[in-house]
């Protein structure tokens, strides 16, 4: 993902505590028990934080109007209008705030005002066991993948790989929201956004990169932080799993160099499935001596002689569906759909 900054060291300051506690949790953990937060209703309380980047006035703005049109009451964490750089707070005042999000009782969900980077800053030194003593619906893309894959792993805790609260709330993207994570349906199906999307935008076009029918665990995110979390305790794992991806801004060798990353380190060649979402602007510029963007992704991963298809909808785009990590699912390249197989929510 194209970061437009350069990363560079941040003073722990007060984050100190955090780190000593953080040390207790350096190994890989077994996967545990499937654990599922109380679903979302109208009237509950949600707290909104940022994790990773800052965001402007007008974002935190937007973000808590979609909330409140949801019927959601919006509690703002307490550091969120910090700003440390390029981040949204030191490491341990995004800490405080989503500790303090999961630790309130009358908290009902905590949603993330953006993504953007730090949240990988953040891994060690969470209170994992605080998060799997009060499970609470998690929401955001992005960046926040890095969460995600933390906290399926360490707590075993179901996430909502969804819109971030400043993110534009269309007819598609609050259909599959509520039916997720609202409705709780037993059974959803997950359509392309075609019926939703100006059939001249050239982002929402489907392919199928190898064809069939395939169930497992759904587990995923964006791209750049799969692949940065790779060799460290929160890598991603996909053997046996149905692999859905994401990302937006890479040119394709970026994208070859993050897939051969994760061939590599997360046994991609042992998946069930690849469903992958839409790589908004990763295409090669006019000129580029490159594959193109497609040619890519079959090139990294057609030797898995699994049903991959591209172009569902979800990613850095407006139409976006709502997916739940560690749920089962079925990707049929034939219907063009993800079904999901159970309950996110209880």
């Amino acid at each position: 993902m194209n970061r437009r900054f350069f990363t560079r060291n941040l003073a722990l300051g007060t984050a100190i505590p955090y780190l000593l506690n953080g040390q207790k949790s350096n190994r890989r953990h077994e996967r545990l028990a499937l654990l599922k937060p109380a679903r979302l209703n109208r009237g509950d309380l949600v707290a909104l934080i940022t994790p990773g980047s800052y965001i402007p006035d007008a974002g935190l703005e937007k973000a808590v109007k979609n909330l409140e049109d949801l019927g959601l009451r919006v509690a703002t964490g307490k550091n969120v209008r910090a700003k440390y750089g390029f981040v949204a707070g030191t490491d341990s005042q995004r800490l405080e705030d989503l500790h303090a999000a999961f630790a309130n009782p009358e908290v009902k969900a905590v949603w993330c005002a953006r993504g953007g980077y730090g949240c990988t800053r953040l891994l060690p030194y969470i209170d994992y066991h605080l998060i799997r003593k009060n499970p609470k619906v998690f929401i955001g893309y992005s960046d926040i993948t890095a969460l995600h894959l933390a906290f399926l792993q360490k707590t075993g805790l179901v996430g909502f790989h969804g819109p971030v609260a400043q993110s534009s709330f269309t007819p598609y993207t609050l259909e599959h929201f509520v039916a997720v994570v609202m409705e709780g349906q037993a059974t959803h199906t997950i359509p392309l956004a075609e019926a939703y999307a100006n059939p001249e935008d050239s982002l929402y076009k489907f392919s199928t990169l190898r064809k069939g029918r395939v169930q497992g665990e759904l587990v995923g995110g964006n791209l750049s932080l799969l692949a940065a979390m790779a060799g460290t305790e929160f890598g991603l794992d996909a053997r046996n799993k149905l692999i859905f991806m994401e990302d937006i801004e890479e040119k394709p060798y970026r994208v070859d160099r993050m897939l051969t990353q994760l061939r590599q380190s997360a046994h991609l060649h042992q998946a069930a499935g690849f469903a992958l979402g839409i790589f908004a602007g990763c295409g090669p510029e006019e000129g580029d001596d490159s594959l193109t963007l497609q040619e890519t992704i079959i090139d990294r991963l057609a030797d898995t002689n699994v049903p991959a298809v591209y172009g569902l909808s979800f990613g850095h785009i407006s139409h976006q569906c709502t997916l739940p990590m560690g749920v089962m699912a079925e990707l049929d390249t034939e219907a063009q759909t993800i079904r999901l197989l159970e309950s996110a929510v209880r």
